[in-house]
C-alpha cells in the first residue's frame, strides 16, 4: 500500500522543507493517519472523503478556513474514520478524551502530559 506523500495532501501547513506542526499532537495524529492507513484499516481515498467531509462541515457552520485549525480537523477525521471502521467505540473515546482532559488539567506548564495506561 502506497503511503501518501505529504505535499500532496491538499491544505496541509507547510513550508519549504514539508509539514509543518505547531504542536507535538499534530504530528502524532498525522503519524497514527498514516500509519492506519498503512495497515490497510481505511483506502486513502476512504480518509481523504472524511476529511473533506469534516471540513465542508466546518465551512457550513461559517467557521472561516484559515488553515489555523487544520489539525483540529484532521483529529476529528481520524476520531470519525476510526469509529466507523470500528477501530473505537464512542464510548472508548469519550472516555480517552475525558482522560485527556483531565491529565492535560493537572500537569504543570512545561511538563509533558501523561496518560493514564489504557484498561
Amino acid at each position: 500500500m502506497r503511503t501518501p506523500d505529504p505535499d500532496d495532501i491538499a491544505g496541509m501547513p507547510r513550508d519549504a522543507d514539508g509539514p509543518v506542526f505547531g504542536a507535538p499532537w499534530q504530528a502524532q495524529a498525522f503519524a497514527l493517519t498514516l500509519s492506519l492507513h498503512e495497515r490497510g484499516a481505511f483506502t486513502w481515498k476512504e480518509w481523504a472523503a472524511t476529511l473533506g467531509e469534516v471540513i465542508a462541515e466546518v465551512r457550513s457552520r461559517g467557521d472561516a478556513d484559515t488553515g489555523e485549525r487544520y489539525y483540529e480537523h484532521w483529529l476529528t477525521a481520524l476520531e470519525r474514520i476510526a469509529t466507523r471502521k470500528g477501530l473505537v467505540d464512542d464510548i472508548r473515546l469519550l472516555r480517552r478524551r475525558d482522560e485527556w482532559e483531565d491529565a492535560a488539567r493537572n500537569t504543570p506548564h512545561g511538563r509533558p502530559i501523561v496518560l493514564p495506561p489504557r484498561a
